[in-house]
C-alpha cells in the first residue's frame, strides 16, 4: 500500500514547495498531499509536483489521521502560528495524529527551538527529506 505523505504550510507556501519538490525528486514511493492554511500556499505545493492538494482546517484534519508521514514548519503544532493560520483544532489534529512528524524549526510564532542548528530553509528541507526517506522506505541515498 502506498504511504501518505502529508505536507502543511502556510503564507506564500515557500517551505511547502521546496518540501513537496525535493521529496518528489527523491523518488520516495509515497503520495505527496499539499494541505495550505490559504490557497497561495496549497497553489505552490501543487505547482512544485503535489498529488493533491486542498485548503484549510478541514482537510488538515481529515488528511492528519490516516498520513504516514507529516511534514512542515514547526509551527503546524502551535495553536495560532503563522500569523494565525494555524487554528487550534489544526494544531490539535497535527499533534494527536499517529503519523511521523517531521517540522522544520521556524524560531518565530513563540517557540524557540533549544540546540536546533542556524540553517538556511534549503538545508532543513533536504534533511527533512533525507529523514522521510529514511522513516519510509528503510535507507535513502543523498539527494
Amino acid at each position: 500500500m502506498m504511504k501518505k505523505i502529508v505536507v502543511i504550510d502556510g503564507q506564500g507556501g515557500k517551505m511547502g514547495a521546496a518540501l513537496t519538490a525535493q521529496l518528489k525528486a527523491s523518488g520516495i514511493p509515497a503520495q505527496i498531499i499539499a494541505v495550505g492554511t490559504n490557497s497561495a500556499a496549497t497553489t505552490a505545493m501543487l505547482k512544485a509536483g503535489a498529488d493533491a492538494g486542498a485548503t484549510g482546517e478541514n482537510p488538515v484534519i481529515v488528511n492528519c489521521k490516516d498520513a504516514d508521514l507529516i511534514t512542515g514548519p514547526m509551527g503546524v503544532i502551535t495553536a495560532n502560528a503563522l500569523y494565525g493560520e494555524i487554528t487550534p483544532a489544526m494544531a490539535a489534529a497535527v499533534s494527536q495524529s499517529p503519523a511521523q512528524k517531521l517540522l522544520i524549526p521556524v524560531n518565530r510564532c513563540s517557540v524557540t527551538v533549544i540546540g536546533a542548528m542556524e540553517l538556511p530553509l534549503g538545508e532543513y528541507v533536504k534533511l527533512a527529506v533525507q529523514k522521510a526517506g529514511e522513516l519510509l522506505r528503510g535507507s535513502y541515498e543523498a539527494v
